[in-house]
């Protein structure tokens, strides 16, 4: 009896051990990954498009207004691309000339 008390008991602590150390090891930090091709064509297609009417803007002397344009108001995408990204990027390229970019 007390042989087999004594088996029971060694597997309880040898089980018991093995569960603390599985959690021991740190979680691996997450990967944030460039954004997908599509999305990065996107941006620049809106930046690009930001550029041209801001530099068409200047040179018919308007105030600067990105919501004046159409490829603004309505990205040229099919329906379901992300044109908030589209977006966002028209604004960042009209307002950089605007600031002094290129």
């Amino acid at each position: 009896m007390k042989k087999l008390f004594a088996i029971a008991i060694l597997r309880l602590l040898l089980f018991t051990g093995s569960l603390i150390f599985t959690g021991c090891a740190p979680a691996p930090p997450p990967y944030y990954g460039p954004p997908p091709p599509p999305l990065r064509a996107i941006a620049r297609q809106g930046y690009d498009t930001g550029i041209a009417a801001a530099r068409n803007d200047i040179a018919r002397g308007l105030p600067p207004n990105a919501q004046r344009h159409p490829r603004f108001r309505v990205p040229p995408m099919p329906p379901g691309e992300p044109s908030h990204v589209y977006r966002v990027n028209f604004r960042r390229g009209y307002f950089a000339v605007y600031n002094g970019g290129r």
